[in-house]
């Protein structure tokens, strides 16, 4: 089941590996959903962000239902054994000030639960890759400066 609906940021069909694109950085919401996607919706090698690292270590934290804890431990020990994840480093606090400007440009709200996305949008634009997504509403205004790919 889709955490969200399609918005209109730009958005791909599947493609042939062939014309895959080569990397792209994963959000959260797509390491949620997985096992649940068409890996030819996916790039070629995929990175994440050690934003979205974070957000999964917190994640059995945010639950009191034990078998939603267990299935959030097991999809975070998953994710740290699969992916060696992109730092938030100088270049990503440097792009934060871009995407955190574009936000606010739209007249949308760029702190909050939102800030974290805005992160994870940071780190893809300071290392040149396309965000994959399944929560396209959550980079509005980021359109110029991200290619923003929803699942």
């Amino acid at each position: 089941m889709p955490t969200s609906t399609l918005s209109p940021a730009r958005t791909r069909d599947p493609v042939p590996e062939d014309v895959r694109p080569e990397r792209g950085l994963l959000h959260t919401s797509v390491i949620i959903d997985l096992d649940q996607l068409d890996v030819s919706q996916l790039p070629i090698e995929v990175a994440v962000s050690a934003i979205t690292m974070a957000e999964l270590a917190a994640g059995p934290h945010a639950t009191s239902d034990p078998d939603e804890r267990g299935r959030r431990q097991d999809r975070l020990q998953r994710s740290e054994a699969a992916f060696d994840p992109l730092p938030f480093d100088s270049d990503a606090a440097r792009a934060y000030g871009r995407v955190f400007a574009s936000v606010m440009a739209t007249g949308r709200k760029a702190r909050g639960p939102r800030a974290v996305d805005l992160l994870t949008a940071a780190t893809a634009l300071a290392s040149g890759l396309p965000l994959y997504t399944r929560n396209g509403q959550d980079f509005a205004g980021l359109e110029g400066l991200i290619d923003i790919v929803v699942l």
